[in-house]
């Protein structure tokens, strides 16, 4: 038998495997996506779909016969529409992928309906993806939400890699992530941390605290946005009870809601049933609407009308003025302007918070690690305060931030990449068009790779890890990748791990 026929009764096999699984499943889909017809009219749709993919594999096999074999990353065996959808679920994270890894290897392929993952847990690898084909992997996979919510790539986060994401890079990064604003934010920043100290200092907050304990995310949401909102329009909200600091930190967390969900997965891996998405793309348009109203016409406008009454006597103040300047030179659009906010109030403050809420709590949970970190300042730093410029006397402290960074990976699998074009990985190929995820939080807690990693231990940057960083001033170890790297590598780090820092010190040691 030659291999084009076995290939094709394998196929045959196969299928029939799946119609007899797609009989099960009919009752199911007809109650979960409520077809507007009968399980046994969706259960022929779903065989001619499958009778479809088999002849189509077939016949587009045919024009690679003399070609060089195409070896795919290794995976659990996929069925036609659905992939391995069903057999992994929703939920795809960074632990399930983890011990996935550990069956399949450090790269493997999941077929999800339509589009392809290709999941990558090994350091070396990593390198390939993030730095040596940073090029060829530089691109974002987006999706039926993604593309709502950033305007279809209108965003520096999601968007293509080429110019337009070059452009977007340089006009972000001047005025929110260089030394030079660091340094000059810092009294600003330690203010706004000064005034969550003084709230948790107070008597009322004491005597919660010993009795019945308080939730202090909200302190630490105000103190965020504050930092970043004062950084962004030169504004700031004045309590928990602003209504808005109430509405922007409403829209954010539904918009996280949304776009995080799994609710819309079945329309963006399978084609044919995207109609039936309808309501929920409605429901992530109105909010982005009201949203993206809401920053443009309480900040923006507001800035450029400043910016106008001064004329060319006006000096920036904030980064807004920096990026309104910017458009109207004709770098940019009006629209990239408003979704350069939206990638600020997704990225830079809701992960930044997570990343304190588990210092925080890493903190409290060990009292030794807390007594060190006081015993440092009181001996390096005696009378002085803690400041951002001696922050670097500190090493126990900046160590904890990095087992911090490394036990709770602010963005486990990072932002996924892709690749345009069909690439070379490891020995395999990558068909185009690939989400292609790096989990960075396996990477940082493999025991092959680190000692007693569960373990909340600072001291490990101290000792066998000591020339370990989350900021990339050398070589590069592609175990350790909090912020990314390379081309994509979140934009941030500087700004991000200073800020880190300053909390841990003076927020972190109160408890």
């Amino acid at each position: 038998m030659s291999g084009r026929m076995r290939h094709f009764v394998q196929k045959s096999m196969l299928c029939t495997l799946v119609t007899i699984t797609l009989i099960s499943l009919a009752k199911f889909l007809y109650s979960y996506f409520f077809l507007p017809f009968s399980p046994s009219t969706s259960l022929i749709i779903l065989i001619l779909f499958t009778t479809f993919y088999l002849f189509k594999s077939t016949i587009s096999n045919r024009g690679h016969a003399d070609a060089t074999t195409l070896i795919p990353p290794p995976g659990p065996l996929s069925i036609p529409i659905f992939g391995n959808w069903l057999q992994v679920g929703n939920d795809l994270n960074h632990r399930l992928l983890a011990a996935m890894s550990q069956e399949y290897g450090p790269i493997f392929l999941l077929k999800l309906g339509s589009k392809n993952l290709a999941v990558v847990s090994d350091p070396e690898l990593a390198n390939q993806v993030l730095h040596t084909q940073g090029v060829e992997f530089g691109s974002r996979p987006r999706n039926v939400v993604f593309d709502i919510f950033t305007g279809n790539g209108q965003d520096m986060v999601f968007t293509i890699y080429g110019d337009h994401w070059r452009k977007m890079r340089r006009i972000m990064t001047l005025p929110f992530f260089t030394n030079k604003v660091v340094h000059h934010y810092s009294d600003m920043w330690e203010e706004e941390m000064d005034l969550v100290v003084g709230d948790l200092k107070s008597n009322e907050i004491k005597v919660m605290i010993r009795t019945s304990g308080i939730v202090i995310r909200k302190g630490l949401q105000l103190m965020l946005y504050n930092i970043m909102y004062r950084m962004m329009f030169d504004s700031k909200f004045e309590s928990q009870e602003d209504p808005f600091f109430i509405e922007a930190t409403k829209f954010n967390s539904e918009r996280s809601r949304l776009a995080q969900s799994f609710e819309y997965n079945y329309g963006d891996f399978i084609p044919l049933l995207r109609p039936f998405l309808k309501g929920y793309l409605n429901k992530c348009r109105d909010l982005q609407g009201r949203r993206l109203a809401f920053f443009n016409n309480n900040y923006v406008e507001k800035r450029r009308k400043i910016m106008a009454a001064n004329g060319e006597n006006h000096k920036s103040s904030c980064a807004i003025d920096h990026i309104i300047d910017a458009q109207m030179k004709g770098e940019i659009s009006e629209e990239n302007v408003i979704y350069i906010v939206e990638n600020i109030n997704v990225a830079a403050i809701e992960t930044t918070l997570w990343s304190m809420e588990w210092a925080i709590a890493e903190l409290v949970n060990n009292p030794r690690v807390q007594s060190k970190i006081r015993q440092e300042i009181s001996t390096v730093l005696k009378d002085q305060l803690v400041t951002e410029s001696n922050l670097h006397e500190l090493p126990y402290l900046q160590a904890t931030v990095k087992e911090t960074l490394r036990l709770h990976t602010p963005i486990p699998l990072l932002v996924p990449h892709m690749n345009l074009k069909e690439e070379k990985l490891g020995g395999y190929t990558i068909p185009k068009e690939s989400k292609v995820v790096v989990n960075a939080w396996w990477l940082a807690n493999n025991p092959s790779w680190w000692k007693n990693p569960e373990e909340f231990r600072p001291e490990r940057f101290l000792e066998e890890e000591c020339a370990t960083d989350a900021v990339a001033g050398g070589k590069v170890d592609f175990r350790y990748l909090p912020f990314g790297v390379g081309r994509r590598s979140c934009p941030g780090i500087i700004l991000a791990v200073t800020n880190f820092r300053t909390c841990h010190c003076k927020i972190g040691i109160k408890f």
